[in-house]
């Protein structure tokens, strides 16, 4: 597979932004063109944000509803939201884990529990794959490297038209000195964690 429409979403402060640079930097040192959408949303923390990476040779930046053939969510309630972008027999990767709205925390809306999202994910793609991001990135050494915890599960699953190698060269190339040892941790056990379950 040396295509994929891939779809970002999540929360300000999660670091999607990265997460969707660190791919596009990985796939054209692979050789692979690449096209980045535009950020959706408020990029401010807790504001929804969304972005577009299509590898492969795809002229538009654009991916309409159903054409993801990958979802990648770095909150809960985010991917929920994200499931009709993805196209029959897509793969979803995302954080089972929930940032919950002021709206939720106030008592005023109700959170949909991991089981309900899982069986909605199920219900749209060939494989889901949901893991603790949170905490697996806290295990590596801040929560902050959740999204890497992601990539590194979503290359390990074989949602990616790369490998976790691919990856940890990206990792030790592109990020700060002082942050790579946590990052490449991060990487290893969202690969781990995607390895063990393929699904939550």
């Amino acid at each position: 597979m040396n295509r994929a429409r891939i779809f970002l979403t999540g929360v300000g402060g999660q670091g999607t932004l990265t997460a969707t640079t660190l791919l596009a930097r990985t796939a054209l040192d692979a050789g692979l063109p690449v096209t980045s959408g535009e950020i959706h949303g408020m990029a401010q923390r807790g504001g929804v944000v969304e972005s577009t990476l299509l590898i492969g040779g795809y002229r538009s930046a654009r991916i309409s509803q159903g054409e993801a053939d990958v979802l990648l969510g770095f909150e809960l309630l985010e991917t929920l939201r994200a499931l009709p972008m993805l196209k029959r027999g897509g793969h979803v990767v995302s954080n089972a884990e929930a940032i919950q709205p002021v709206g939720v925390c106030l008592g005023r809306e109700c959170y949909p529990p991991l089981e309900a999202v899982l069986e909605t994910a199920r219900g749209f793609a060939a494989s889901v794959v949901m893991v603790p991001a949170i905490s697996l990135a806290e295990q590596a050494g801040t929560a902050k490297a959740a999204n890497i915890v992601l990539l590194g599960a979503a290359a390990a699953c074989g949602a990616l038209p790369f490998d976790v190698a691919a990856l940890v060269r990206s990792v030790e190339k592109y990020l700060k000195p002082k942050i790579v040892p946590l990052n490449l941790k991060a990487l290893e056990l969202g690969a781990q964690a995607a390895a063990a379950g393929q699904a939550a």
